[in-house]
């Protein structure tokens, strides 16, 4: 609550699913790996770090802000250099470079969320129009009850940045696997751009090898077939360009009997997202008489996490090789619901 609604007044209740889901899927982790996790923690880790608050319609971290479009609401974020030098081109006007959201605000007023999300794409920008992440396929699960899946000798190659995927394999490797985080010399984790604080806590304890893609391309196909688990984070394209794809690795004899793959909106989607847009595609926000306000900090990623660490777990346990896509839209949908009111006499700061 203390990360959810406008700065300047009470803070808001969550998403009806929301508490109960996260419950579920740290109860479902428990079952699976003999680990306690403190779902709701989680989400909040990153804020506590970094000693972030609520923003409302601006996302605690501040890279992401809801705007009213002409037929709904948008959500944009310029959290990159790049992104923000891609707004003239999106929006087809002049922008201020130092303070591109008044002249973002102005545009979006006036245009429709599919037309402007659409141009986005073209460009690479995160911009989410509010639900439209609630299309995509939900994460496979597992239905039968949860079972117990050993991971001692189970080894988790690692590809993934910022927060979901390396929540996921932070969790595996308190679970008893051996993770090695795998890092390309040209663009490393932009998590190391921010809290070393943050970054340690979703990454101490793995093992770290940094490679040229292209030159090591040897060194990368042994550990891939080494692997029983691959996690990775990018669009397919960006991994294809050096021979890298899911579908080949999983068909080897000898290659990983899972790979998780987390995207923004499916990995046939070429539309790009964060945490905080990813969550207002997928309609995990909260209401009050304004309007949306986003729900807590980057809520998509950790909870991500979660569902990704759920899914690989599922899947070890099924005993088949199995690709599953965890795009983070979808996972935001499957907790998003009404805003439910505070219960008297709670405080929050």
């Amino acid at each position: 609550m203390a990360l959810t609604g406008r700065p300047d007044e009470d803070p808001l209740g969550p998403p009806a699913p929301l508490v109960a889901g996260v419950e579920a899927v740290s109860a479902s982790l428990q079952c699976r790996a003999g680990i306690v996790v403190d779902g709701l923690s989680l989400l909040a880790e990153r804020a506590a770090v970094a000693g972030l608050t609520r923003g409302g319609d601006r996302s605690c971290g501040g890279a992401t802000r809801l705007f009213g479009a002409a037929d709904g609401w948008l959500g944009v974020t310029l959290a990159r250099p790049s992104d923000v030098g891609d707004v003239p081109a999106w929006l087809e006007m002049h922008v201020d470079d130092e303070d591109p959201w008044p002249a973002v605000e102005q545009a979006v007023r006036a245009r429709r969320a599919g037309e402007l999300v659409e141009r986005a794409t073209l460009l690479g920008l995160p911009v989410a129009a509010l639900g439209s992440g609630g299309e995509v396929p939900p994460v496979p699960t597992s239905s039968a009850p949860p079972t117990r899946v050993a991971l001692d000798d189970v080894l988790v190659v690692d590809f993934s940045s910022l927060w979901a995927g390396p929540l996921c394999t932070r969790l595996l490797r308190d679970a008893g696997a051996q993770v090695v985080k795998v890092e390309s010399r040209s663009r490393p984790d932009g998590t190391r751009g921010g809290s070393p604080a943050f970054f340690d806590l979703l990454n101490a304890g793995k093992e770290s090898v940094a490679l040229d893609f292209e030159r090591d391309a040897p060194y990368l196909r042994d550990l891939l077939c080494r692997a029983d688990v691959v996690v990775e984070a990018s669009r397919p394209r960006a991994l294809d360009q050096f021979g890298i794809v899911a579908e080949r690795y999983l068909a080897e004899d000898d290659g990983p009997r899972v790979w998780i793959s987390i995207t923004g909106y499916g990995r046939a989607d070429a539309r790009v997202a964060f945490g905080d847009d990813a969550a207002v595609g997928g309609g995990l926000v909260v209401f009050d008489d304004k309007g949306p306000c986003f729900c807590a900090d980057a809520i998509a990623d950790p909870l991500t996490g979660l569902v990704a660490t759920d899914a690989c777990l599922a899947a070890l346990g099924s005993g088949d090789r199995v690709l599953v896509d965890v795009p983070l839209a979808g996972v935001a949908a499957a907790f998003a619901g009404p805003t439910l009111p505070v219960p008297p006499g709670v405080a929050c700061c």
